[in-house]
């Protein structure tokens, strides 16, 4: 009898290697995964800014492309861009969301309350006051170009008499300090649609006003639980302050924000309210986006991983969307954003964006579900192909939408493909 299970055991093993193989001969010789990497580093070449739509260089999309810039770029000038972030830090610590050259930001005419200091002679700033994603983003990109370049001295680099890696420590306070709730011990932002940068409260909805429902989500909190693991691996010595508070924002996370009974994150944890009508059933809406985030920073083991990922599937069924980038299913009504673009299916209202999609695949890989990385792919990269570029976000019928030559896409993608090359080798 044991001889028996062993022997089904090996047969088992082998037909699972074996397939393996074939999936992994399969993606070695794939020339759509070729060709939209050979795509992504002639797309990343022309530029730093978000994509064509766009005037800044956006830290939260410069964290997305930075690793494809390396592969084009002098890695000075990736280190320059990070020194204007740095330059135009607050002296509370916070981060700005962008930064465009001065004499382009005192002709805007877009509305943005631009920032101009001392330390910055060529760029101001401007900061969407309803994220809380900025100084975690810049983390996360401090860490990329230090493993990519392995350029560690830029850490005890000084701006305006403080190190870079103070630097850090500052942006975190600033989060501890300005957008922390102590009765949830996690960050708080103001209420928008997953990982987005709208409220609903105002036709445009990019900074806090009085009208502000104040919300903490998953998307914010595994940001910076991302950003704290990248500080302590990059500067150890900081590693005893930051440990506890690491442990005690995911410790939080899942008290607070997992549904245990659906298997999934819940929207938001109001702190004044909701913005929307008690008729909707707002925990009805997943979360495809902060999901792909909160697996990223180590929140789900492999059974919810493979749920989540099961969830996403069933969302991009129901509603008829191409790929999981698919940011929230079911969407919010029409109606619930006065920003006209935040309609149902539209823009961070249930838009399908492989920014995020993308993130999904690179976690899929790193917890070894090749076989369903390999297949949610395929529509991300064929759009690629058929749409000859990279666009911001797509309709629930596959149509691309938003700013052409969209570098945060081309920058997941290439990880992506990365990732792969890495997994055949």
């Amino acid at each position: 009898m044991k001889k028996l299970i062993l022997i089904l055991i090996l047969a088992s093993v082998h037909g699972f290697a074996q397939k393996n193989t074939d999936l992994y001969q399969k993606i070695k010789s794939d020339q759509t995964l070729k060709s939209v990497k050979e795509k992504a580093l002639e797309v990343v070449k022309t530029g730093f800014n978000a994509g064509d739509g766009y005037g800044e260089v956006w830290i939260r999309d410069y964290n997305t492309f930075l690793t494809l810039s390396a592969a084009v770029h002098p890695h000075e000038t990736l280190k320059e861009n990070l020194r204007v972030f740095f330059r135009l830090q607050g002296k509370d610590g916070n981060i700005v969301d962008g930064f465009i050259p001065i004499e382009k930001a005192r002709a805007s005419k877009v509305g943005y309350e631009y920032i101009f200091t001392d330390l910055e002679k060529q760029y101001a700033g401007h900061k969407n006051t309803v994220e809380t994603d900025q100084e975690s983003s810049l983390l996360q990109a401090v860490y990329r170009y230090v493993k990519v370049t392995g350029d560690k001295a830029f850490l005890k680099e000084k701006i305006g008499g403080i190190s870079v890696e103070d630097r850090m420590a500052k942006a975190v306070d600033f989060l501890l300090k300005h957008r922390w709730n102590e009765q949830y011990g996690l960050i708080w932002g103001a209420t928008t649609a997953d990982w987005g940068d709208v409220q609903p409260e105002h036709d445009w909805g990019v900074y806090l006003t009085k009208d502000t429902h104040l919300a903490i989500d998953i998307y914010d909190n595994a940001m910076l639980i991302i950003a704290l693991d990248n500080l302590m691996n990059l500067v150890p010595q900081q590693k005893a302050k930051w440990q506890p508070v690491r442990k005690r924002l995911a410790v939080n996370t899942m008290k607070h924000l997992w549904d245990t009974r659906n298997n999934k994150f819940i929207p938001h944890l109001y702190l004044n309210g909701s913005p929307f009508p008690a008729s909707l059933d707002e925990n009805k809406i997943y979360y495809h986006g902060g999901t792909a985030v909160a697996i990223e920073a180590g929140l789900l083991n492999k059974q919810q991983i493979k749920v989540s990922l099961d969830k996403m599937i069933d969302n991009v069924r129901q509603s008829g969307a191409a790929t999981i980038g698919l940011t929230l299913y079911p969407t919010y009504p029409a109606g619930s954003f006065k920003n006209k673009g935040m309609y149902p299916y539209g823009y961070q209202n249930g838009g399908d964006w492989t920014w995020f999609g993308g993130r999904m695949i690179q976690q899929l890989i790193r917890y070894d579900f090749d076989r369903e990385a390999y297949e949610q792919l395929q529509p991300m990269l064929k759009r690629v192909i058929d749409n000859k570029g990279f666009f911001e976000w797509y309709t629930v019928d596959n149509k691309p939408k938003g700013s052409g030559t969209f570098r945060g896409e081309a920058g997941v993608l290439y990880e992506v493909i990365l990732a792969l090359d890495k997994k055949t080798k």
